[in-house]
Parts: structure tokens; C-alpha cells; sequence
């Protein structure tokens, strides 16, 4: 009898201990009690999904911009689970109130900062800037959608990389995923990290910009939308994918259930995410942006 309790109570320290890594208790609470009042279940987009606070309006872009892409990304009907890349739902689906249509590959290759560099990487394709589609890997190598296109590929060796014509010449859109697959295996949120611009002013941050902490692992979420109101002040809407590779998901506030999804972002705080902790924020945006 002795034996059988002590074996049950080992299995209730495991699964605490996993859980504590996902902020469980603190968010399933917040996530049970929220009600968000800028909710829009009909909303087929981002934009249509969640309303504008009260006196802010949302910031304008260019209709060609990679920030009006982002926000007016396609939504799976809500209720929507976040599904892991073998099919099967993610363990805690409380945390967010959209889906972005967007398939994840059955490889497990589309983790956090994959996922952001897919909805990168399809706005480049989409509006014919595919010259632009490169990534560093995180040796710091740059690797090129062109050049993957015309045939070049890396031989890793350690931290050495170099590039070789071993294939034939492939501008398809399948081949593109190839390409896709490979910047996933070399590159991830210390590439981004240390490749992309920091941007070091709230008032400077647009859509499309990203919230990183660079590691093994770390994690990068991005900005879905932004309104301002007279005086100044900013809310922001926030999409990420996750490990293991799944959905890419708008994300609710549990820290601040009065405004979610809306948040208030600041540098060099401390900003949780449904699963995540940033402890000392820092923004960076995507070249040529």
C-alpha cells in the first residue's frame, strides 16, 4: 500500500513540475474567467476578430505592406483548436481566441520562430519580392531563396557552411517549401536575435515586429495589430507558434484580463504570453521593413 502511494505521489510531482513550465495554475484561472469584450466570434480575419477599444483607432498602413498582411490574415472559425504538427490538439487550449488558416507541416519543423519566418517569407513570395526571401542560419551564414532556387545547397560542417550547385535549377512554389524546410533546421530565435534590427522605441513599433529572447530555446512571438489612441497611448495584438510545432495562434492577455486580447507592451520589462515569460523585452523587425 505504502509502495502504491508513493508511486502516485512521484506522478503528481512530475506533472506538477511540467505544468509550472506552461504557467498553468495563474492562466487556466485567468483563462477560465475571461470574457473578452473586444471579442467578435463572426470575425473571419484578425482584424475582424477583435474590436477597437474605446477612443483608440487602429494604426493605417499601405495596403501592400507586410503589416496590412499580417492583420488581415485569414482566422479558422472560432473555437478553433491549436493543433500540433501530427494532427493531434495541443495539451492547453486556453490561451487563445483565433487560428491563423495556415497548415503546419507534418515534419515538426515550424516551431516559434519558423512559423514567423513562413508568414514572412509567403508575403515576399505573394507581392513578387522573392529576390528578399533570406535568412541567416544561426552559425551566421546567410542562405537565399534565390540561390536555393538556382541549385545551391549548404555542406555543414560544425560551424562551417559553404554552398555547392548540386541541383538542378527550381523556382516552383513546392521547391520553395524545400527551401522553407532547411532555413527551419539551421536558423531559429538566436539567428533572428542576432540578424535583425532592434528597435528600441514603443512608438517606433509597427505590425510585423517581433517580441525575442534568443536561445536553446527561446522564443518570438509577433505584433498582429496595433491601435493608438489621442494621447499617444498603443495596445497590441500578438500571434505565435510554438514547440511543438503547431498552429499559429492570437493570443489572449491573462495577465491583464480587463483589455485582452489587447496589450500594453514596454522595453526592458517583463511581458507573459500564455506559456511564456519574457523577462527583459526586446523588439526586432524583419530587413527592409
Amino acid at each position: 500500500m505504502m509502495k502504491k502511494l508513493l508511486v502516485f505521489l512521484f506522478l503528481i510531482l512530475v506533472i506538477a513540475v511540467f505544468a509550472l513550465q506552461f504557467q498553468p495554475v495563474k492562466q487556466t484561472v485567468a483563462a477560465v474567467i475571461t470574457k473578452p469584450t473586444y471579442l467578435n466570434k463572426g470575425g473571419a480575419t484578425i482584424k475582424e476578430r477583435v474590436k477597437v477599444p474605446n477612443n483608440y483607432k487602429r494604426v493605417v498602413y499601405d495596403s501592400t505592406s507586410f503589416q496590412y498582411y499580417i492583420r488581415h490574415q485569414n482566422l479558422k472559425n472560432y473555437g478553433a483548436k491549436v493543433i500540433n504538427y501530427d494532427g493531434e490538439p495541443y495539451f492547453y487550449q486556453l490561451g487563445h481566441l483565433g487560428v491563423l488558416d495556415i497548415d503546419v507541416p507534418s515534419n515538426g519543423l515550424q516551431q516559434c520562430a519558423d512559423a514567423l519566418i513562413r508568414l514572412r517569407s509567403e508575403y515576399l513570395w505573394e507581392t513578387n519580392q522573392k529576390s528578399k526571401i533570406g535568412f541567416e542560419f544561426t552559425s551566421g551564414h546567410y542562405c537565399s531563396w534565390n540561390k536555393y532556387a538556382e541549385g545551391y545547397r549548404p555542406k555543414v560542417n560544425g560551424n562551417k557552411v559553404t554552398f555547392h550547385k548540386t541541383a538542378s535549377s527550381n523556382h516552383s512554389k513546392i521547391n520553395f517549401y524545400n527551401y522553407l524546410n532547411l532555413i527551419y533546421t539551421y536558423s531559429g530565435t538566436m539567428s533572428l536575435n542576432n540578424e535583425l534590427k532592434e528597435i528600441t522605441s514603443i512608438k517606433d513599433l509597427k505590425i510585423g515586429d517581433m517580441l525575442i529572447v534568443g536561445g536553446f530555446p527561446g522564443h518570438v512571438i509577433m505584433i498582429a495589430d496595433i491601435v493608438e489612441n489621442e494621447a499617444g497611448e498603443r495596445r497590441f495584438l500578438l500571434i505565435q507558434g510554438n514547440t511543438p510545432a503547431q498552429s499559429i495562434h492570437l493570443l489572449k492577455n491573462l495577465d491583464d484580463t480587463s483589455i485582452s486580447p489587447w496589450y500594453k507592451l514596454q522595453l526592458n520589462s517583463e511581458i507573459s504570453v500564455p506559456g511564456f515569460t519574457f523577462t527583459n523585452s526586446k523588439f526586432v523587425r524583419f530587413i527592409d521593413e
